[in-house]
């Protein structure tokens, strides 16, 4: 590799499959909200407290962020139970790929590390430094990811994600993306992905082969990874 350093890979839609998607559309389209781009863009990788906030917003009816935020999680709890977390077919192979590719790899995510134990610790031993990082407190976390857990600048890292809003801080930061949108059926982040200048998207995780990670190698290396017209315009927003 002559950029990258560093696999970030977010656990929820990414190496396990996308539990969550179908709850907050359950919980808003239940209680007469409308579930919209706008929504996902506003929910979505935020920390649980503005997330409860908002799906509260979104329903109306005078419930609480906290209210909302507990309701979410009884139903995530059921459909849980109904439709088993399962890890991402490729995972494994990924996972060895990225190390032979020698890159560091770490997981992501909004829960707590039980939540990566449980599901992912037969793997453990795949993924450096902490293993696994917490973002609730540092949503979305790319910046403390590769430079405070790291020590990389943001340019040699990689992160793999289901939401848009992660490839929009990728592009500010400058920092390599692979999108990995949910096949949910009322999901917007392959549009909002494509709205924000991702131009990989992997629907499988065999997809992220080694012709791939030299390609995005490559375009980082010579800064040729993102739009500098898409860099400059989302630079301006966040001014």
């Amino acid at each position: 590799m002559l950029s990258l350093r560093l696999a970030a890979l977010n656990i929820d839609g990414v190496l396990l499959n996308d539990t969550f998607s179908p709850v907050i559309h359950q919980f808003v389209v239940s209680r007469g909200g409308t579930y919209s781009a706008a929504l996902e863009r506003s929910v979505f990788s935020q920390s649980q407290h503005i997330a409860g906030q908002r799906l509260a917003a979104a329903v109306g009816g005078g419930m609480t962020g906290e209210a909302a935020l507990a309701a979410y999680f009884e139903e995530r709890a059921a459909h849980v139970g109904r439709h088993p977390v399962t890890i991402t077919p490729g995972t494994h192979r990924l996972l060895l790929r990225l190390r032979s590719a020698g890159l560091h790899t770490v997981c992501y995510g909004g829960l707590g590390k039980e939540h990566f134990d449980r599901h992912l610790g037969r793997y453990a031993h795949l993924f450096d430094g902490p293993g696994y990082v917490s973002t609730n407190d540092i949503r979305p976390g790319l910046r403390e990811i590769t430079e405070d857990v790291f020590g990389l600048r943001p340019a040699q890292a990689l992160f793999v994600d289901d939401v848009a809003r992660v490839a929009e801080e990728a592009r500010a930061l400058g920092t390599a993306f692979v999108g990995h949108p949910s096949a949910f059926a009322h999901s917007h982040q392959r549009t909002l992905m494509r709205e924000a200048g991702v131009r990989h998207m992997v629907d499988r995780l065999d997809a992220l082969d080694d012709g791939l990670l030299h390609r995005i190698d490559q375009e980082m290396s010579t800064g040729t990874f993102w739009s500098p017209a898409l860099v400059a315009a989302g630079r301006e927003r966040q001014a």
